[in-house]
């Protein structure tokens, strides 16, 4: 299970530092308009929808104006409150992306097979360079072989 994990982390490094900027342009551009919109269109003691919207759209237009509005006004608990909500639901997007990306099993994202199974030329103590049945650029099953040389050859065949 560990390595489910760890795979996730090694696939969304970049996506964790998208997730804190997004998250931040979020709270700034949208939550604090929506916060402050609300906290004016409930002020006569019952919520009204056409005031909440002419305050939005004028709000969005200057989100930073409005952050500072939140703090004047003084209806930051209120922004905290519609901010962690939006968190939660944040999070939880986040975090099914998250276990989406994580490897199926341990030899997810692991080369399996090619001609770099040895180095410095020891494949050819049982491979020839030149000729025989083709297995990969520049290794061959010599067919003078003594022994098993049976093979199975998977993949296609291309012509040039």
């Amino acid at each position: 299970m560990n390595y489910k994990i760890e795979g996730a982390i090694r696939r969304n490094r970049k996506n964790f530092i998208i997730f804190a900027i997004l998250w931040i342009f979020i709270a700034i551009v949208f939550v604090s308009p929506f916060a402050y919109s609300s906290h004016i269109a409930g002020l006569n003691g019952k919520f009204d929808m056409q005031v909440f919207i002419q305050t939005f759209a004028k709000s969005i237009t200057n989100p930073f104006g409005t952050f500072g509005n939140l703090f004047t006004d003084g209806i930051v608990g209120d922004y905290i409150s519609v901010l962690l909500v939006t968190t939660i639901v944040y999070s939880l997007f986040f975090f099914i992306g998250f276990v989406r990306t994580a490897p199926k099993n341990e030899y997810s994202d692991i080369e399996h097979g090619s001609s770099d199974w040895s180095q410095r030329g020891e494949q050819y103590q049982i491979l020839s360079k030149n000729k025989g049945i083709i297995l990969a650029e520049n290794n061959y099953l010599p067919v003078d072989k003594r022994g098993n040389v049976n093979v199975l050859v998977v993949g296609r065949i291309r012509f040039r």
